[in-house]
């Protein structure tokens, strides 16, 4: 079944009076469950993308059915409130509040969510449940400038699902991170996609597209071709997935 449906969708922005046209009549769909990466050339409009399907952005014309619902048709607030409560974002950029603890970083969406019935106390335990999950627990009550990049992101992850969303958008979530916390971050996203969550996220990196269920290449605001990651192990997948991108000139 899918989650999200995505029909003849365009972007277009004005500079200087001229019509730069960054998406043109895009179309794909996104199952329940499926961890779908987008990856493309500098430019291509992989991160415009992911923010108009998620509603960050605005859509100029198409369609974008999330759970069956038109998100064009919503208003701010009815938006505001889906992106709350049934989707979530994690970005390269590791956007948290200073002046809070890394623990109260990752429970303020629920605080801030009337859909999460959870007592405090509740919203607090899952918190430090997603926490030890991901290997986190000790740094619950450190600022979050004392902690590593990877531990952040980690953190961001815990965040992302701390009001159980349906689906997660994520912008390079591995692009700040070594390769040894880049591999801790994606088997958390791959641990979380196993259990349900969909997953749509924009990368460069072929490892951890190689993660994925599906590729959708995008070049010039156009999806130009869909890859079904093989299975196997991960070489097998990656060397796969290496062979289709030379294919499409990337």
């Amino acid at each position: 079944m899918a989650i999200l449906e995505v029909k003849d969708l365009c972007k277009t922005y004005i500079t200087n009076k001229r019509q730069n046209n960054v998406l043109r009549n895009v179309n794909f769909t996104v199952e329940e469950g499926e961890m779908v990466a987008i990856m493309g050339p500098s430019g291509s409009g992989k991160s415009t993308l992911l923010y108009t399907v998620s509603g960050m952005d605005s859509m100029t014309a198409g369609q974008v059915n999330f759970r069956g619902k038109d998100i064009s048709k919503l208003n701010g607030k009815k938006l505001a409130e889906l992106r709350l409560n049934e989707m979530e974002f994690i970005f390269q950029q590791m956007y948290m509040l200073r002046n809070l603890s890394v623990i109260d970083n990752i429970v303020l969406p629920a605080r801030q969510s009337k859909a999460n019935t959870l007592s405090a106390k509740e919203k607090l335990e899952r918190a430090k449940e997603l926490m030890r999950k991901l290997g986190i627990i000790d740094i619950a009550d450190n600022n979050i400038n004392e902690v590593s990049g990877g531990q952040l992101q980690r953190a961001c992850i815990c965040r992302s699902m701390i009001n159980s969303p349906n689906m997660i958008f994520a912008d390079e979530p591995t692009g700040a991170l070594n390769r040894a916390s880049s591999n801790e971050v994606m088997q958390e996203l791959s641990k979380i996609n196993k259990e349900g969550t969909t997953i749509m996220l924009v990368t460069h990196d072929t490892k951890v597209a190689a993660e994925c269920n599906r590729v959708l290449y995008i070049v010039d605001g156009n999806i130009n071709g869909e890859y079904t990651v093989t299975q196997g192990d991960h070489r097998k997948r990656q060397r796969g997935l290496n062979n289709w991108l030379l294919e499409m000139g990337f």
